[in-house]
């Protein structure tokens, strides 16, 4: 499944969530740093803030920036970037809604995967992980209206199942 949903993915900006998620997006206009439904599945968060993940740090929405991405040079560039783990979605998860990010409606509050490295080593910030390079981070929440379009990957199927931005 990683082999078909990757073509799908490269190029774009995307965020990836949990199915049962979505729907919470949907209803509450935008992906929020901290959901205001308890996360205790979320990526590195066990060890609470002083160990959450660099664009929680930041008060912002991790984002896969797909843009360029080779997964081979990649792996050899950042052998310990555990990318894998989301694609094409978390194994416990089971499947995955991907959403994808129109990047010109928010420029202003993105930070490149490129500039999260530079800000992560000047803020020595070494406790929270992020994943270089491919990581980017929306501050504070992403609105709906950025939202280009959304599809569910599940284990049962190889498709593309796509989501209605709309709440219903």
């Amino acid at each position: 499944t990683t082999e078909l949903i990757l073509p799908e993915l490269h190029g774009r900006l995307w965020h990836t969530t949990h199915p049962d998620r979505f729907k919470p997006i949907l209803t509450t206009g935008a992906i929020l740093s901290v959901p205001s439904t308890p996360n205790p599945d979320g990526w590195k968060t066990l060890g609470g803030e002083d160990y959450c993940s660099y664009a929680h740090k930041l008060g912002g929405v991790s984002l896969f920036d797909f843009d360029q991405f080779d997964p081979k040079s990649y792996e050899e560039k950042c052998p310990l970037s555990s990318w894998y783990e989301f694609v094409p979605y978390r194994s416990k998860w089971g499947g995955a809604v991907w959403i994808e990010i129109d990047r010109e409606k928010i420029a202003g509050q993105l930070i490149s995967g490129s500039d999260l490295v530079v800000r992560w080593k000047s803020d020595q910030a070494y406790e929270h992980n992020f994943m270089p390079y491919i990581e980017a981070v929306h501050l504070g929440p992403l609105p709906r209206t950025a939202f280009k379009r959304a599809f569910l990957v599940r284990k049962e199927d190889d498709e593309f199942h796509p989501l209605a931005l709309e709440v219903g």
